[in-house]
């Protein structure tokens, strides 16, 4: 269903009964359920228990900024791992959809969308990192159409698990749409400034980044401008990733899978992130002038990506001494055609044959690095 459906048919609203909607929410939540029973614990212990926390805030309705009290989070998530441990080695369970004569399949996203849309609701499944199933059912926010992509703006979520991205791009679609969180955005905020609180970085991008949103002057008042703006910018970066995708083909995924550790596949990733950010998101955030995204989005650089370009950096530096953004530009350009290069490489090894270790070396040696 296009989007221009979607908005004619839901200004008709037609609507799911309570009791349809409580049984299509329980049967989702259940799924959540299930994968969080059979991934959560592939978190490091830090992670899960920041996770942990605020999903029990999602839950509870809690305001960010509330004290949580310790005991009752604890006997909350004991409770939570013994439902877990109840379903781990459940199968997915089909979902009750409003007008289909049978459940459907709770990976058929296109064809619940097109009962759900219309009605306001939005659903989604998919494979997060690691391929750890994730699935959520909140009410539509919006929906509207960038590059021929539909963007699907998520609303109040009913159901939801553990893991909760914030944007995807569902490339596998008969028609490829951007999924955007905008609950997934506005906790990713709380966990940005609640990190910056603890530490208080003089000089850093985050401390930038807290001081254009002017989080603490009143974090619930720059919210709204919070989940605008870096909403945009997650928006940009799944039009890269589908920019990317065409760039690769279809060969990228199949190459991913023949690399033999986790190391080369987090660098697999990472060239195909730097790719994205290159083509589409950096240089419409310089373009347009927009700082304090910019400021976000170097304070996540970090990782294999800032392993494989390290200068990028160094060219942020001066952006900020107020270069005009000419060493950001030049280094966007030379990081687009060195990753590109370092990408078509690795596809013309998986093209001969040559094995997923061979690859893998080459995406971690040295000269795979852009050092200046």
């Amino acid at each position: 269903m296009d989007t221009a459906q979607a908005r004619g048919e839901s200004s008709q609203k037609r609507q799911v009964n309570a009791a349809d909607r409580a049984r299509l929410v329980a049967a989702v939540q259940t799924n959540c359920h299930i994968a969080d029973a059979r991934h959560a614990a592939d978190m490091t212990l830090c992670i899960y228990l920041l996770q942990m926390r605020e999903y029990f805030r999602w839950e509870r309705a809690a305001p960010f900024g509330a004290v949580l009290a310790r005991d009752e989070v604890g006997a909350w998530i004991a409770e939570r791992e013994k439902l877990w441990s109840s379903l781990e080695d459940a199968p997915f369970v089909a979902l009750p959809c409003p007008g289909a004569a049978t459940a459907l399949d709770a990976f058929d996203v296109a064809a619940m969308n097109r009962a759900l849309l219309p009605a306001g609701l939005l659903y989604g499944a998919g494979f997060a990192a690691s391929d750890r199933p994730v699935f959520f059912l909140a009410e539509l926010h919006s929906a509207s159409q960038r590059d021929g992509l539909a963007v699907l703006s998520a609303g109040r979520e009913l159901a939801r698990g553990l893991l909760a991205p914030p944007a995807a791009l569902d490339a596998a679609a008969q028609a490829p749409a951007i999924v955007l969180r905008r609950e997934a955005v506005a906790r990713w905020g709380w966990e940005k400034f609640e990190t910056y609180a603890l530490r208080r970085a003089a000089g850093s991008a985050l401390h930038a980044a807290v001081e254009a949103y002017g989080f603490e002057r009143g974090f619930d008042a720059a919210l709204p401008r919070w989940i605008a703006e870096q909403g945009e910018a997650m928006v940009l970066h799944e039009i890269g990733e589908h920019r990317a995708g065409e760039l690769l083909g279809a060969q990228w995924g199949a190459l991913r899978l023949s690399l033999p550790t986790r190391r080369g596949d987090l660098y697999a990733r990472a060239v195909r992130d730097q790719l994205a950010d290159f083509l589409v998101t950096l240089p419409t955030l310089l373009e347009r002038d927009a700082t304090a995204s910019i400021h976000v989005w170097f304070a996540n650089y970090d990782g294999v990506r800032e392993l494989l370009f390290p200068a990028l950096k160094v060219a942020y530096a001066a952006w900020r001494a107020g270069d005009g953004g000419r060493a950001l530009r030049d280094a966007i350009a030379a990081g687009e055609a060195h990753f590109t290069r370092l990408a078509r490489q690795a596809l013309r090894l998986h093209a001969e044959g040559r094995g997923g270790a061979a690859i893998e070396r080459l995406l971690t040696a040295q000269e795979a690095t852009l050092a200046h």
